[in-house]
């Protein structure tokens, strides 16, 4: 029995379509996010290997890139996951003091999640969001210019969005 719904299925044979039929493991990246967001935001073994079928590619080479990519878990993750950029320019701008501030508010450290379910606090290279640093990324959402230092009230209005408080 599959473990991958027939919408899934679709969704990826659509990604599938996009490349030449001898390079379809070509939409492995698309294959494994159309899997994890079905799955609570995570990826089981048992889900990697049917991606690596469905591509027809060795589950290794599902599996490296599901462990490369930092969009990827391979545990539950809270339902808001806050991804906080801690590459250079990010660092450079008091990302730090970004983590230390969600640590405590969250009462959870990097790579943990709440006792709640509510949030994972993930750290992540580059988001790609130089100029705007430190920046988070909680699902397709961009959260810019959270220097505590200059921006007191910015995290804290963050959480209160996201936990509907706002």
């Amino acid at each position: 029995m599959s473990m991958i719904s027939d919408s899934a299925r679709s969704d990826i044979e659509n990604w599938v379509d996009k490349y030449p039929a001898e390079e379809k493991q070509s939409a492995v990246m698309a294959a494994l996010r159309i899997v994890q967001d079905e799955n609570s935001g995570s990826l089981t073994t048992e889900l990697m290997n049917e991606v690596a079928t469905l591509l027809e590619m060795p589950e290794i080479a599902v599996y490296e890139v599901a462990t490369f990519y930092s969009m990827y878990e391979l545990k539950l993750v809270g339902r808001h996951k806050i991804c906080v950029c801690t590459n250079i320019s990010c660092m450079l701008n008091n990302s730090k003091a970004v983590v230390d501030k969600l640590e405590d508010k969250l009462g959870v450290k990097l790579g943990e999640t709440t006792a709640d379910g509510e949030f994972t606090l993930k750290e992540v290279e580059c988001l790609g969001a130089c100029v705007n640093a430190p920046v988070v990324q909680v699902g397709e959402n961009y959260y810019e210019h959270l220097n505590p230092a200059i921006n007191p009230d910015k995290i804290d209005q963050l959480l209160a969005e996201l936990r509907g408080e706002s």
